[in-house]
């Protein structure tokens, strides 16, 4: 059996990562944290925790999120560039990619819209996906 292997980076280069494994499809998440982190919507893929490595990481930087939704997730993001990579709800067995620092092609699909209850007033979802008022808890989590 063949072993995916993903590759992605911030912007400018200085955090390199690569998942040796799958990837679960993309998880659309409209909370307000997401919103201010990505400018928008985030787009997540997530990985099993022991699958992604960290090629490059001098730049990577962790913020403590403390929201009443996610209390105690960590944030990593390029202190070079801005660039946001990961969504890290420590103690799970996931880690959160964000899709598009992921290099093509990534094989991924959407899977669903999450904290839609939180989106922004300025867009519409416009397609067929599932959607979550809050955490779709791992229900549009397929592997």
């Amino acid at each position: 059996m063949d072993v995916a292997l993903h590759r992605g980076r911030c912007l400018c280069g200085a955090v390199r990562y690569q998942v040796v494994g799958r990837l679960r499809d993309v998880l659309f998440c409209h909370c307000a944290n997401c919103r201010r982190v990505h400018g928008h919507v985030s787009a997540y893929a997530s990985a099993k925790r022991e699958e992604l490595v960290l090629l490059e990481d001098h730049a990577l930087t962790w913020y403590r999120s403390e929201s009443d939704e996610t209390p105690g997730v960590h944030r990593g993001f390029c202190r070079v560039c801005g660039s946001s990579l990961f969504w890290d709800p420590r103690g799970q067995d996931h880690v959160y990619v964000s899709a598009g620092t992921l290099d093509p092609p990534t094989g991924l699909h959407g899977a669903g819209h999450v904290w839609t209850s939180q989106a922004g007033d300025y867009y519409d979802i416009c397609d067929d996906l599932p959607q979550a008022d809050g955490s779709s808890g791992g229900r549009f989590l397929v592997r």
